[in-house]
C-alpha cells in the first residue's frame, strides 16, 4: 500500500529556502531531525514550528527528533583560519596547552583537554573522520607527539577518534542540558544522545527529559566502541525508544571493513527488544552536490531496509544540499522496491517465545492472524502506541493503522517501520463498544479498506487506559454488524 520504511531527513540551510520544507515534506519526510550542533535556539523552534504548521494543514503526523552536539573530541583551529598539508612521516603535536586559534604546521591545540592523560605510545588517533591517521609516539606533559601514517589536508575543528574507543568524555555535556530544555520547549517526539558509553547516559537524560516536563523517547547513537559491548550494549537498547546506526564516529572507531556485520547486529537487537532502530550517515551522500546517487548508495539504503531499519536518514543531503527533494524521492522509490522483496515480508519474530503481557500476546496473535488469513490491514487503538510498536516488530506487508486521539502518540508512531498514525475520536462513539463502527468509517475515509476486506482491530475494555489492550476482533467492511 504505501512505503513502510520511515524517512528521517535533516533540516538546515537548505530547507529553509521558500518552499523547500514544503517540498521534502509532500515528498515524504515522516520525522525531521533537528541538529543542534548547528544554529540557534529561534532557528530550531523557527523550524519546529513550520513542521507542526504543514502537517496539521495538511492533516497528517510529522515527528519530530532533536538532536543532541555530545561532547565535542576535536582538534582547535590554526592562525587566520589556513589549512596544512601532513605528509606520511611528519611529527605532529595535539597541544592542550596552545591557545586555540594557535595552529601551525607543526603543533594544533585540542578543545577535549583530557586527552593526552587518555592515550599512551602506540595508540591511533584518527582525525576528520579518518581521513588522516596519527600514531602517538610520546606524551610530553599536556602534549601528544605523533607521527603521519595517513596523510591529508587538516583544517580548523576537526574531530578526534581513538581507534578501539576509550575516550572518558561524559555523554552530556552542559551545552546538551540547556539543549534538553529547547527540546522540551519545542515538544519534541524524540531527543537523540550522542556518544551515549552505557545504559546510566540514557537514563541520565530520561531524568532532564522529565525534570523538563518533556515526555520525547531517547534514541541511544551508537558511536563509540565500547557501546557494542554484548551487554552494555543491551543495556543501552534497554533503556532507549531506540537507537541510531551512526556511522561515521562508529566506523572511525571499529574501522569501516567492521561496519556493515554491526549494522546488522544492530538491527537485529534492536527489533528483537522491540525498539525502534535508525539507519544513519552517508547514505544518499553523493546527493548534497548530484541530482542522483550513485549505485552504491541505492545498495546501501536498500540493504538497511532488507536488514529490517525502522528508518533511514538524511543528514547534509537535505539539510545544506542542492538537491533535497531529489532526495526524498530517491530514498522513497529506493525503500518501495526494497520492499517488495520477499525477504521483507518474512518474519519468525519471537515465534518459540514466551509474552510477559496481555497485550504483549494480543499484538503478537493479531500480526499472526493477519499474515495467515489475507487481512488488508491491521486496526491498534492505542493510548502509548506501544501495541502498535509490538506488531511493527513482525515483517510483514500488511499495514498497521495506529488510532489514537493522543497527539504525541499520533507523532511518535511516524519512525515506527509499516506502522501509520491515524487520528481518530473516541469520544463520539456512544459506548466504548460501538467504536469498531468508527474505525471502519474513519479506514474507509482515508481511502485504505473498501468494502469486502477485512480489518484485525485491537483495543481494550476502557476507553484511555494504558496498556490495556486485551481485545482482537475481525470484521469485514460492508457487514451490518461490527
Amino acid at each position: 500500500m504505501a512505503r513502510r520504511t520511515k524517512i528521517l531527513a535533516t533540516l538546515g540551510p537548505a530547507t529553509d529556502k521558500e518552499g523547500v520544507l514544503e517540498s521534502i515534506l509532500s515528498a515524504g519526510v515522516n520525522v525531521v531531525r533537528i541538529n543542534f550542533s548547528h544554529g540557534s535556539e529561534e532557528e530550531h523552534l523557527g523550524r519546529v514550528s513550520a513542521v507542526r504548521q504543514w502537517a496539521k494543514a495538511n492533516d497528517t503526523y510529522i515527528g519530530v527528533l532533536m538532536d543532541l552536539q555530545g561532547p565535542k573530541i576535536r582538534i582547535a583551529s590554526f592562525k587566520d583560519g589556513i589549512k596544512i598539508q601532513l605528509n606520511n612521516g611528519d611529527t605532529f603535536s595535539l597541544d592542550a596547552d596552545l591557545d586555540e586559534n594557535s595552529g601551525d604546521q607543526n603543533s594544533v591545540g585540542i578543545a577535549y583537554k583530557t586527552l593526552p592523560q587518555e592515550v599512551k605510545p602506540g595508540n591511533i588517533l584518527l582525525l576528520d573522520d579518518g581521513k588522516i591517521v596519527l600514531e602517538v609516539v610520546n606524551i610530553e606533559g599536556n602534549k601528544i607527539i605523533t607521527t603521519v601514517i595517513q596523510a591529508g589536508v587538516l583544517s580548523d575543528k576537526k574531530g578526534i577518534n581513538l581507534r578501539g574507543g576509550g575516550l572518558s568524555a561524559d555523554a552530556l555535556t552542559e551545552k546538551d542540558k540547556k539543549d534538553i530544555l529547547i527540546a522540551a520547549k519545542a515538544n519534541a517526539d524524540y531527543v537523540a544522545l550522542s556518544f551515549p558509553v552505557h545504559g546510566d547516559d540514557v537514563r541520565e537524560t530520561k531524568e532532564l527529559l522529565k525534570q523538563a516536563g518533556c515526555t520525547a523517547g531517547v534514541i541511544s547513537k551508537i558511536e563509540r566502541a565500547e557501546s557494542l559491548v554484548e551487554e552494555v550494549i543491551l543495556d543501552i537498547i534497554e533503556e532507549s525508544a531506540g537507537i541510531m546506526v551512526a556511522r561515521g564516529d562508529l566506523g572511525v572507531e571499529i574501522g569501516d571493513p567492521q561496519l556493515p556485520a554491526e549494522q546488522k547486529r544492530l538491527i537485529k537487537l534492536a527489533r528483537s527488544n522491540d525498539r525502534i532502530v535508525i539507519t544513519a550517515t552517508q547514505m544518499l551522500e553523493s546527493m548534497i552536490t548530484n541530482p542522483i546517487p550513485t549505485r552504491a548508495e541505492v545498495f546501501d539504503v536498500a540493504n538497511a531496509v532488507l536488514d529490517g531499519t525502522d528508518a533511514v536518514m538524511l543528514s547534509a543531503e537535505t539539510a545544506a544540499g542542492d538537491f533535497p527533494e531529489n532526495a526524498v524521492r530517491t530514498m522513497h522509490d529506493v525503500c518501495l522496491e526494497a520492499e517488495k522483496n520477499p525477504i521483507a515480508k518474512v518474519s519468525h519474530h519471537r515465534l518459540h517465545e514466551h509474552f510477559k503481557h496481555i497485550d504483549e500476546t494480543i499484538a503478537m496473535s493479531t500480526m499472526y492472524a493477519a499474515n495467515h488469513l489475507g487481512v488488508k490491514v491491521v486496526a491498534s487503538l492505542t493510548e502509548t502506541g506501544k501495541s502498535a510498536m509490538w506488531m511493527s516488530r513482525m515483517s510483514s506487508n500488511i499495514s498497521i493503522f495506529a488510532m489514537s486521539d493522543n497527539l504525541q502518540t499520533l507523532r511518535k508512531v511516524t519512525l515506527y517501520r509499516g506502522v501509520y498514525p491515524c487520528g481518530i475520536d473516541k469520544n463520539s462513539a456512544g459506548d466504548w463498544s460501538q467504536v469498531n463502527e468508527i474505525v471502519i468509517d474513519t479506514l474507509i475515509k482515508n481511502e485504505v479498506v473498501e468494502e469486502g476486506d477485512l480489518v484485525v482491530l485491537t483495543k481494550g475494555m476502557y476507553k484511555d487506559k494504558s496498556g490495556g489492550t486485551n481485545m482482537m476482533k475481525i470484521l469485514r467492511v460492508g457487514d451490518t454488524n461490527y
